[in-house]
């Protein structure tokens, strides 16, 4: 039956024949014509004259007994057409109808076998095959295109004419009549389009080509209105609808909007609302009639879309909806980044028929953060684009709403973590998604998005010491949080005013009182799912550790901070923030200075004893201040690379200030802070070396010279009250050199300054030898402070004057000559020419550290170098070198060690033996202290290890006493010794490769015995290192060398693993066996290789 119904769709709609199409000479409307008449004349023949199509003509009459509609006589041939395809499609409706429900009633002849998930369930009787679905496909564009299309309004939905030529034809063909036909035909052919699509099958045929059609139609039944004239007669009053058919067609169009997919009925929606108004129509190009353009729908269907798209939009899942109507399809273009920013703009207008601006971005907001959680890559992205920009936009028009309902829902994670309280409900105050989720989101707004403003701004400033606590926490775990953690500080810090974001920084450095932290008994911990959670915090008993985790969180953040600022290399703030510390501790010396003086005043005998605890309290917590004030600067100079903490000429000379101002503090006074202060004294020739250094620029502008004029003050006080003649010179010269724009320069300016900055250096040797080594130490920790502003100057030569090298009282090994003005010499090699071989050897002898260190260093490049007068003296340099290696400072003893590592490498025959010797019993000099054997013992144990590393190839040739001795070494009474010996030898082991063959039973015996019987930790770990040392060094020649002793080196690392109660020995040991792993799947599995052998036959 729905093969014959289908056949008598096909006889109507098929194309003409030739001889058809021959025979219409007129035209193609005519010859259209003619075919619609012939299709539906043979239609009927066949109904009345063939079997095949006697059901097919019972149903038809039974649906034609039913259709008022239906009219025989009607002399419009078109509508006779779409009259027939009508009345087929009825009749195939109902047959679906009945045998849908004959289906469902009867059971299938296979229900009462047994059945198997194999087994394919029966097909209900409305399926179509392609075939078929073209047929009903090409009688449903049929009767749209005669029976739908030409009868809507000018201006509602897309004109056939704008389809295809074709259907611009079939506009011209089709005449509308009067309103009322045109109203009545209209509403027969939606009622039935409706009525099929009632049935699934149909209706996916139905609504996948023509939803548009069937929406305007019933835009244009229910909602237009009357046209108002009074040249209409009785008969087309009659033919007008109704208002209960108005009212229906409302209720289908709103029953049509519901069922369907959203982002589909929105699209077509968009379509029926048209393009802007257009100021006149546009002239058809076919025949002489005008028609309305398409982007010109008439006021009331525009306001009718508005209106359905508004509804749309504030429905769940709305804004989705509309995302998708619009974004659906693309492939993140350029265009696609336009339409992200078209629909954001929608969001962000409230429409007209909400109800209030309150309830529309109540319903709305919510929903423009969900957009920020999508899965799929190229969907997230645009829907990403859409999320941010509406949310930027709306922060920017409607800041109240959105704080409310944007800014406020998105942080609330982060305002928990500062509200948290210890109810013992719930040990985790927030969830591990949340707080992913909204770091996440914070980090696509406001750094993706980029579009910094007062609101947004401030709302992060809440939140911020949160999302820096939680910043300090990801740095000690393993999380993707981090990067976006740290994105959203620096995005911050680069987009704040500077006198918020310096306040920002002291808070969170500690230096001002912190607001908005976390709370007080939570902290984060890891989350299972690599981010993180809040979480209750164990409390600690002990005080001693309490104080311990408190100060060294204190530490850490610091420390993290500063790593922050340092990436920050673009940017003036770690330049600014660092001068603004500095300021305060020049104001803390002032300060201190007059507390000074009012402690002296200050009669604590008419004071009362509360009086006197407030004031020791608040001397106190000044204290407290400047300690973190110092802490914060320590750290910071530390940390942080001096050309991004000054890297403008500007800042260098703020800098300069506030060290000269320091400096002009309590020199009234008899015993001001830079008086007998070496360090002090130390800090200002070098801060004055480098002001010589600027004013020795090649290009100084007006500009430089203006800002350095804030140092003429402090240098005319300083050249009038400091009590060294040599610094009052230096003052006055470099003040009349800024004063007058370089246009005076006192001859040897720069010289002159150097030597300043010399004396200053060789003044503290002048003082008690126990405290020269304290003094130094403090000298350099000040110059790290003052150092840093050298490099940006942008000058090469003159920077070097004021480098500080160790080097004698005399000043030759600072890289300065006598006659060169104070200018680097510029060559590679430090000795410079004037210095012989014994003046070195002096110097080595020096007692003062830098002087010795030096020469040692200049000694061992001379042993490298073959200098002939170090290679005749060489035993009196290896006696030197080990006198120097028994001295207690690092800076002299690692000095010895090169020099005796340079001399076993150059002559190893003659000092290897003599330096083992020495390892083994002890040092052997006359003079050496006994008490610091073992000391001696381990240094020298240092220089065999370099020693061995520098033989290279020649470690099988000459290494042989080198294992012996070592081997000797692991039986040792001292636990030192015995694990130096065994991390020598595995040096040693690591470069023997088949030489090691002959002594691998005995050192694999030496390794396991201490394996398993040493009690000393750090000599099992030697142990275990020696072996990974060994398999690492042999790699794929293991098997051969080792092929005796393998099994026992594995079993002793496995012991290791299962046995040992250490945790460092049992992670060597594992290193080991991952080694030794690899070893053997490519000594199993080989790599093959695509290579040809040739062998030759005998």
């Amino acid at each position: 039956m729905t093969s014959a119904i289908l056949s008598a769709l096909n006889v109507l709609t098929k194309p003409l024949g030739e001889v058809s199409v021959q025979d219409a000479q007129s035209s193609q409307q005519e010859a259209l014509l003619a075919a619609l008449r012939a299709n539906r004349a043979l239609l009927l023949e066949q109904l009345q004259t063939e079997g095949s199509f006697e059901e097919v003509r019972r149903l038809r009459e039974e649906v034609m007994a039913g259709a008022h509609w239906f009219s025989s006589d009607t002399e419009d041939t078109t509508w006779g057409f779409v009259q027939e395809c009508l009345l087929l499609l009825l009749t195939l409706a109902r047959h679906f109808s009945a045998e849908l429900k004959l289906f469902n009633q009867t059971p299938a002849p296979s229900a009462a076998k047994q059945r198997t998930p194999e087994m394919a369930p029966p097909l209900p009787p409305d399926v179509l095959s392609v075939t078929q679905q073209k047929t009903l496909g090409t009688a449903l564009q049929f009767v749209v295109s005669l029976g739908l299309s030409p009868y809507l309004a000018p201006g509602v939905g897309v004109p056939l004419g704008c389809r295809s030529a074709f259907g611009a034809m079939v506009e011209q063909l089709v005449r509308g009549g009067a309103m009322s036909v045109v109203g009545r035909r209209l509403l027969t052919t939606t009622n039935i389009l409706l009525q099929l699509a009632e049935l699934s099958s149909l209706a996916t045929l139905v609504f996948t080509q023509h939803l548009g059609d069937v929406m305007a139609a019933l835009c244009q039944l229910g909602y237009q209105p009357h046209r108002v004239d009074g040249c209409s007669t009785e008969e087309e009053k009659m033919q007008e609808l109704s208002a209960e058919e108005r009212r229906t067609c409302r209720e289908a169009l709103k029953s049509l909007l519901g069922k369907v997919y959203q982002p589909i009925v929105i699209k077509e929606l968009l379509i029926l609302q048209g393009g802007p108004k257009q100021s006149r129509p546009v002239r058809s190009s076919i025949g002489s009639s005008s028609r309305t353009a398409p982007g010109s729908a008439p006021a009331w269907l525009r306001r009718l879309c508005g209106q359905l798209l508004s509804e749309r939009l504030m429905q769940p899942k709305g804004v989705q909806a509309v995302v998708r109507a619009i974004l659906e399809g693309g492939t993140g273009g350029e265009s696609d980044w336009r339409k992200c920013d078209g629909v954001a703009r929608i969001l962000v207008a409230c429409p007209q028929q909400s109800a209030s601006a309150d309830s529309y971005y109540r319903q709305v907001c919510p929903q423009i953060l969900d957009l920020l959680h999508f899965k799929d890559k190229l969907t997230a992205q645009q829907f990403q684009r859409v999320a941010t920009r509406a949310a930027l936009s709306m922060v920017q028009e409607k800041p109240s709403f959105a704080q409310q309902y944007l800014l406020a829902p998105l942080l609330a994670p982060l305002h928990c973590c500062i509200t948290a309280s210890n109810d013992g409900h719930s040990l985790v105050a927030v969830k591990e998604w949340e707080l992913t989720r909204c770091v996440e989101d914070v980090h696509k707004i406001w750094v993706v998005g980029n579009s910094p403003s007062a609101p947004l701004l401030k709302a992060l400033e809440e939140v911020l010491p949160v999302i820096f606590t939680f910043f300090c926490f990801t740095k000690r775990s393993v999380t993707h949080l981090r990067a976006p953690c740290q994105e959203i500080l620096q995005w911050y810090l680069s987009h704040t005013e500077p006198s918020t974001v310096l306040s920002t920084l002291r808070q969170l450095s500690g230096l001002q009182e912190q607001e908005n932290e976390v709370a007080a008994d939570f902290h984060f911990t890891p989350g299972s799912d690599g981010g993180a959670r809040l979480s209750c915090r164990d409390s600690c008993s002990d005080e001693d550790d309490a104080l311990y985790e408190k100060l060294s969180g204190e530490q850490w953040r610091l420390e993290c901070l500063m790593q922050l600022l340092a990436e920050l290399k673009d940017s003036d703030l770690p330049g600014d923030f660092f001068l603004d510390l500095l300021q305060e501790l020049t104001s803390w010396a002032a300060a201190e200075e007059e507390g000074e003086q009012e402690k002296l005043e200050l009669d604590v005998s008419a004071m009362t004893l509360l009086e006197v605890e407030q004031q020791l309290l608040g001397r106190a917590a000044k204290r407290g201040q400047r300690l973190a004030l110092l802490q914060v600067l320590a750290v910071m100079v530390e940390c942080v690379q001096h050309t991004v903490l000054l890297r403008k000429t500007t800042q260098v000379v703020d800098f300069m200030v506030s060290l000269l101002q320091r400096a002009c503090v309590g020199l009234d006074q008899a015993s001001g802070p830079s008086l007998g202060n070496p360090v002090e004294s130390q800090t200002l020739s070098m801060g004055m070396g480098l002001v010589a250094t600027l004013l020795s620029g090649p290009q100084l502008t007006a500009e430089d010279y203006s800002s350095m004029s804030r140092l003429l003050s402090p240098l005319e006080t300083l050249s009038q009250k400091h009590p060294d003649v040599v610094v009052q010179e230096l003052a006055s010269n470099l003040r009349a050199v800024i004063a007058t724009h370089g246009a005076y320069r006192p001859e040897n300016f720069t010289a002159a300054t150097a030597q300043g900055s010399k004396d200053s250096e060789t003044k503290p040797k002048n003082n008690d030898v126990p405290l020269k080594k304290k003094k130094k130490q403090k000298t350099q920790a000040n110059d790290s402070q003052a150092s840093p502003p050298s490099p940006p100057l942008g000058t090469d030569t003159p920077s070097n004057t004021y480098t500080r090298h160790p080097a004698s009282s005399g000043g030759s090994a600072a890289g300065t000559s006598p006659k060169g003005g104070g200018r680097s010499s510029g060559s590679t090699d430090p000795s410079p020419p004037t210095k012989t071989f014994s003046d070195w050897v002096l110097e080595a002898c020096d007692p003062d550290v830098p002087t010795r260190a030096f020469a040692l260093r200049t000694l061992t490049r001379m042993v490298q170098n073959r200098d002939p007068e170090a290679v005749q003296a060489q035993e009196k340099v290896l006696i030197l070198f080990l006198e120097n290696l028994e001295h207690e400072d690092s800076f002299i003893y690692l000095s010895a060690i090169q020099g005796l590592a340079a001399l076993a490498d150059s002559y190893p025959e003659r000092i290897l033996e003599r330096l083992l010797k020495d390892f083994q019993h002890g040092p052997s000099l006359p003079t050496s202290n006994k008490d610091h054997s073992l000391e001696t013992r381990l240094k020298m144990g240092e220089v065999l290890m370099r020693a061995s590393r520098a033989m290279g190839e020649l470690v099988p040739h000459l290494g042989r006493p080198l294992l012996a001795v070592f081997l000797q070494g692991t039986r040792d009474l001292d636990q030192s010794v015995r694990a130096s010996s065994l991390s020598n030898l595995g040096e040693l082991c690591e470069r023997l490769d088949y030489a090691l063959g002959p002594l691998a039973q005995e050192l694999s015996s030496c390794l396991t015995a201490l394996i398993k019987t040493e009690k000393e930790a750090e000599v099992r770990r030697a142990a275990v290192h020696v072996i990974a040392l060994l398999l690492r060094g042999l790699s794929d020649k293991t098997t051969q060398v080792l092929s005796d002793v393998l099994l026992d080196l594995y079993r002793a690392l496995k012991w290791v693993v299962r046995s040992d109660p250490d945790e460092v020995a049992v992670l060597h040991a594992q290193l080991a066996l991952e080694e030794l792993d690899d070893v053997m799947r490519r000594f199993i599995f080989p790599k093959q290789k695509l290579e040809k052998k040739i062998v030759v036959l005998p």
